[in-house]
């Protein structure tokens, strides 16, 4: 029973830290440190990643009509174009993270996936937030809709998609609607594009961990796996709604100071600890 409650505990943090931009990764190690669930290191890796299906299958129930390609008539399926140039866009995003990020991705782990980056990462796109969202006080978005959003734009924002993928810490969601603010999205296409880009990325992640994993589970594993991906569903949903409503009267900066002062308690916290 214990460690199902670990196991709601970390899809409450997932729910939350992946859609805001505050880095799902930093609050993942710290609460690793604080609560250690008893399963084998080789399911663990695999079980902090796959819980991310749980938030994917919210943007999918919220965004459906925006992301599903067909319209249905008696005479069968018409494709909706501008959805269908919407994905082309998404894939577009997704380029630069998915060569660089499986090519290397043994590598990235490797060389910075610790304490050190991950404060780094927090505090520098921290200070992005805030330095942004100063300099666009006085600017229009120039992008209101995601139907504006063009493919060097889409581009654009992988290329940031690519940065969180190498430096954890960074944030996929913060760096996404960085680069978006950055090239002229309003917060909320920034944001919601984010949530649409996660799709087919956090699928591709959590496929692959299960293949490495091997699709082989005791019945307690399987529990806790479902157990996280089932509360991230329910806590996403919630974090998704929150988002879109703040950030219609409020800008990114909290988040920035937010992940400020986190990236100093993770720094101080390792450095204390060693």
């Amino acid at each position: 029973m214990i460690e199902i409650m670990k196991a709601i505990l970390f899809g409450i943090i997932e729910g939350v830290t992946e859609w805001l931009p505050i880095s799902s990764t930093g609050h993942m190690i710290l609460l690793d440190e604080f609560i250690r669930l008893n399963v084998t290191p080789e399911f663990k890796e695999m079980f902090l990643v796959v819980i991310q299906l749980g938030a994917i299958l919210a943007v999918l129930m919220l965004y459906w009509n925006t992301i599903f390609p067909f319209n249905f008539s008696g005479k069968g399926p018409i494709i909706k174009k501008e959805t269908m140039t919407l994905w082309y866009k998404i894939i577009v995003a997704c380029i630069p993270a998915a060569v660089i990020g499986l090519k290397f991705e043994d590598q990235i782990d490797a060389l910075f996936y610790n304490y050190q980056t991950v404060s780094l990462a927090l505090i520098v796109f921290g200070i992005f937030f805030i330095v942004i969202e100063n300099r666009n006080r006085s600017k229009k978005a120039v992008v209101s809709q995601l139907g504006e959003i063009t493919y060097k734009m889409a581009f654009i924002v992988g290329v940031f998609q690519l940065i969180a993928a190498v430096f954890p810490g960074t944030s996929r969601s913060g760096a996404t609607i960085v680069g978006g603010l950055l090239i002229g999205m309003s917060r909320g296409v920034a944001a919601e594009f984010t949530f649409l880009l996660a799709v087919p990325v956090m699928f591709g992640a959590s496929f692959l961990k299960l293949v490495k994993f091997g699709f082989h589970f005791t019945s307690y594993e399987m529990t806790l796996l479902l157990t996280g991906m089932v509360v991230a569903f329910a806590v996403s949903v919630f974090v998704i709604k929150f988002l879109m409503g703040y950030i219609k009267k409020h800008d990114f900066k909290v988040f920035g100071w937010y992940r400020i002062v986190l990236g100093i308690a993770v720094l101080l916290y390792f450095m204390i600890a060693q």
